[in-house]
């Protein structure tokens, strides 16, 4: 914290209010991330264009997170800056899933009894990277409550 107390509490307060306000854009998208087992290429069309808007928004909200925690803790800044680009990474990769269901949307389907091993693979793989997305987020969220609570908290009251 090299700057003083004053100038610390007006840009910790500027960057708490753009935290609100993309937290609140942010929940205003209600991305689930709870895998339907839906057979139609529009439906993943529009999934993956929730996504991306739900992405974009949380990537903007989590590196908002950073500045602010780059106020108070710079390496604890850094270890979440980290968080960050595994957000990203995780996003890529369920996206490209997505994006493989869309082009063959039967692959979902858990009724259908002739479902090649690739297929199967693919409806694990989806599953597997949204929990994981889900675990990633909220982990990231539970981090940034806990430095909020340790280093901006007093900050801001």
């Amino acid at each position: 914290m090299s700057q003083d107390p004053e100038n610390l509490k007006k840009s910790a307060k500027e960057h708490s209010d753009k935290l609100a306000k993309l937290g609140m854009e942010l929940g205003e998208i209600q991305f689930s991330y709870k895998i339907e087992e839906k057979v139609t290429k529009e439906y993943w069309g529009q999934r993956m264009k929730d996504f991306k808007k739900y992405n974009e928004k949380g990537l903007e909200y989590y590196n908002q997170v950073h500045a602010m925690m780059d106020l108070a803790n710079k390496e604890e800044a850094q270890r979440f800056l980290l968080r960050v680009s595994k957000f990203r990474q995780l996003s890529t990769t369920l996206s490209e899933t997505m994006k493989k269901i869309k082009e063959n949307p039967t692959i979902i389907d858990s009724k259908d009894r002739q479902q090649s091993l690739w297929s199967r693979e693919i409806k694990n793989q989806i599953t597997e990277q949204s929990n994981e997305c889900l675990r990633h987020e909220m982990d990231m969220n539970g981090s940034f409550r806990e430095f909020y609570e340790k280093y901006l908290k007093s900050i801001l009251e």
